[in-house]
């Protein structure tokens, strides 16, 4: 392996995040970082589209895949100093940190609701494409092969892969921190130097948990996930801009099956994402695709002779969003009845209902005391953080609500 210059990022989250190009390992990232296939994720955004919510929700997936790597990084060095033999395991997290978002389709996790694609599974298929796979394989021949064991939770050190994803690891740190600073919710700050004094490694298990003394900056952390999911992540604007998305598409759908070309305009990458389920595109099809490929779309659309779509595409264009009214108070009867009411409303202006109208269920996520959770280092050994924290308790139980969806 070749040895260039370090290389410096200037993060408004974590500072200068440096990479030592002398260090075997992080001249490994730097390579990884120049790939056209990790550089693609400059054109995705991190927060899809809550930019029209929150007009500083303007991140990139490339900046947050930094974000936790440097994180990682920071937690990963000092853990390894106090148990030197998890030094091998130190390129692997890290590669596997910086490459957790790889697979992201357009507009981030909208596209996985429009489209029914799977980020996990494209990161996974995409480790084997060009020139990141050149990359890896140069170093290493069982990268990939231990790559793979990170993202599907199999590799032989928990600690490895809870690092990455699990519920206190370095990637929600760094979303939930970076998504707060540029939407301004200010309640979504962390203290991540605390929250990371906080993390352990425990060798019996080898898992990662949290120190006794954490417990009160995990409870923060906790709380702050459960209200930018409630505040942010769920916004009703947010809903019904993706809900205006998913039509749009849909819509160019059925276009596309008139087979007339004056109405719908499409280059090969459009094509074979309208056409073909998520799963069987190529690697070729899905790393051509991003947000810009996908708003030029939009913007051409805007000028179809289909009234339909290019009313849906100036709306999106110009934020004449769709309204979400929150119905959770109502049965589901009377939800049903309000959506009806909606639909002749619509029909009786000349508008097809199923494109303007519809209810969204959105869903703020609790902790999970059902899957691998957090625990914490206690005198009577390793114990469940909601079995010390009345706190956490009361934000077991995930928030569901309904929305219906009208002009």
């Amino acid at each position: 392996m070749l040895f260039g210059k370090s290389r410096t990022y200037n993060d408004p989250i974590h500072g200068a995040i440096t990479l030592d190009s002398s260090d075997r390992t992080e001249s490994l990232l730097i390579q990884l970082i120049d790939t056209p296939e990790f550089q693609r994720l400059r054109r995705i955004r991190q927060l899809d589209i809550a930019y029209f919510t929150f007009h500083g929700a303007e991140g990139s997936r490339f900046t947050h895949s930094l974000g936790v790597m440097a994180l990682t990084r920071r937690a990963f060095d000092v853990i390894a100093t106090k148990y030197p033999y998890l030094a091998i395991h130190r390129t692997l997290v890290l590669v596997a940190a910086l490459l957790h978002d790889l697979g992201h389709g357009p507009y981030s996790h909208a596209s996985e609701e429009v489209f029914g694609s799977n980020h996990e599974t494209w990161t996974l298929r995409l480790l084997k494409f060009r020139q990141i796979a050149e990359v890896l394989n140069s170093f290493s021949t069982e990268l990939i092969a231990d790559l793979e064991r990170v993202f599907t939770k199999k590799y032989s050190v928990p600690f490895i892969y809870q690092l990455i994803s699990s519920q206190i690891d370095c990637d929600r740190l760094d979303y939930l921190e970076r998504d707060s600073y540029f939407t301004g919710a200010k309640y979504g700050q962390l203290d991540l130097d605390r929250i990371l004094l906080a993390l352990r490694f425990d060798p019996i298990s080898q898992n990662l948990v949290i120190g006794r003394k954490g417990i009160v900056a995990i409870e923060h952390y906790l709380t702050v996930r459960y209200f930018m999911y409630l505040q942010v992540y769920n916004h009703p604007k947010n809903l019904a801009a993706r809900f205006l998305l998913e039509r749009i598409f849909r819509r160019a759908k059925v276009l596309i099956g008139t087979g007339d070309q004056e109405q719908i305009f499409r280059d090969s990458t459009m094509t074979a994402w309208l056409t073909k389920e998520p799963q069987s595109l190529t690697c070729e099809e899905y790393f051509a695709s991003d947000d810009t490929v996908f708003n030029y779309h939009i913007h051409r659309w805007r000028d179809s002779s289909d009234r339909t779509l290019a009313d849906l595409c100036r709306r999106f264009l110009d934020r004449d969003l769709l309204r979400a009214k929150d119905i959770s108070h109502l049965d589901d009867i009377q939800q049903q009845e309000s959506l009806d009411s909606w639909r002749e409303k619509l029909i009786a202006q000349g508008l097809e209902p199923k494109y303007y109208c519809g209810i969204r269920v959105s869903r703020t996520k609790g902790y999970s005391i059902y899957k691998q959770g957090i625990n914490v280092q206690t005198e009577q050994g390793l114990q469940d953080i909601a079995r010390l924290s009345s706190l956490v308790q009361a934000i077991v139980q995930p928030i569901q609500r309904s929305w219906l969806v009208h002009p």
